[in-house]
């Protein structure tokens, strides 16, 4: 049912198997407990119904890499940690080739966040067992416990993708549900610029001289877990940064009472996060403050807007929850008040949705710029 691929020449005939068949159904198995960056343990593969298991710790898979970038189509399902993966072990980003199937189930209505396991029980009448989650995939030999469950996460996924495009085309849907899982690719693929690290972290009840701490904080963590390839929480939490910004603290016993803070973080580092709390620029280098969220506009336009999502929600056969996100419009709202460039929104709210609905609510907003703009003035 699946073959085991250790060896190079084997991998050969997948790759050459891959050459004739340009779509993949793909999964992988890795660790990712007390490293920055995963460590691949199985890379499962479905190519012309044809199931490979690649060991991850012997084979070079140089070639492999490529051959997804060149693909017609990579089939996933909840993709995000797989083309996170695939980046940094093909050390390239921008795959724009994905179909991720759990996006698929969303856009037909089960939800956002639909379990591979239930995605085949739901549209192919399949249960398959998912009691290897945990297992230790870097450890070799592989039971055949792990190796079949490695398998059945690729065996099922090419007819759960041809199932849901059929029902997706039906609604005029398929489209659609193929650019947000590119979209979500790219996303991934997308880092946050060095200087703008505060505000993965930071929010608007911040000053600009916590967030310029915060910076400081958050620029070494990524230079320290990036060298000891370790995880952002094994040197700092995200409440460890916060709590240290709002107490400030001036000695190690104070350092010591942050919460979160692990103690040997502040034997070996304590000092450096003390001068990185208490060294800082000259205030007009801190970053200005986070723009609070706006939670609506004025009461007539609030309903406008509600009014124009569900009514594009019954036109499109979108679900509502698929359409429009809480973050995307607080970005339109933020877009509106600050004049800011099209270009920038985020892709999702600049492919299929731009004429149906993110234009439209552009206008309805800046009819409302003023109602708006005093509503951000009062919360900051």
């Amino acid at each position: 049912m699946f073959q085991f691929i250790q060896q190079q020449a084997e991998l050969d005939n997948v790759l050459n198997l891959m050459s004739r068949c340009s779509i993949y159904g793909l999964d992988t198995e890795f660790i990712k407990v007390d490293t920055y960056w995963p460590k691949l343990g199985v890379f499962q593969i479905n190519v012309d119904h044809q199931i490979f298991l690649l060991d991850g710790t012997t084979l070079d898979l140089s070639e492999f890499w490529n051959r997804l970038y060149q693909a017609e189509q990579n089939i996933f399902h909840a993709c995000s940690e797989d083309i996170d993966l695939i980046y940094h072990y093909a050390q390239q980003k921008s795959l724009k080739n994905v179909f991720d199937t759990q996006i698929g189930m969303s856009f037909l209505g089960h939800g956002l966040q639909v379990s591979y396991q239930n995605a085949l029980k739901q549209m192919l009448e399949i249960d398959i067992a998912k009691d290897q989650t945990r297992s230790d995939w870097l450890a070799r030999p592989l039971s055949s416990e792990q190796m079949q469950y490695a398998a059945n996460d690729v065996l099922y996924i090419m007819q759960l993708a041809g199932k849901l495009k059929a029902e997706l085309e039906a609604k005029g849907l398929y489209q659609f549900a193929v650019e947000d899982s590119n979209h979500l690719s790219l996303e991934i693929a997308a880092e946050v610029p060095k200087e703008k690290l505060f505000s993965e972290v930071g929010n608007y009840r911040h000053s600009r001289k916590q967030l310029m701490q915060l910076q400081q904080l958050c620029v070494w963590r990524e230079q320290m877990v990036k060298a000891l390839n370790q995880p952002r929480s094994f040197i700092l939490k995200n409440s460890s940064m916060i709590d240290l910004v709002e107490k400030n603290p001036k000695n190690n016993f104070q350092l010591s009472q942050t919460k979160d803070l692990r103690a040997s973080i502040v034997r070996e580092h304590g000092k450096i996060i003390l001068d990185l709390l208490r060294f800082l620029p000259e205030p007009d280098h801190w970053p200005l403050r986070i723009a609070r969220p706006i939670k609506h506009s004025s009461k007539g336009v609030t309903q406008y807007v509600d009014d124009l999502i569900e009514k594009t929600v019954i036109s499109s056969q979108v679900p509502k929850e698929v359409l429009m996100r809480k973050k995307w419009l607080n970005t339109l709202y933020h877009h509106v008040v600050f004049q800011g460039r099209e270009q920038d929104l985020p892709e999702y709210l600049l492919g299929w949705r731009y004429d149906i609905l993110t234009r439209p609510i552009i206008a309805l907003l800046n009819k409302d710029i003023d109602y708006l703009s005093t509503q951000m003035k009062v919360m900051n």
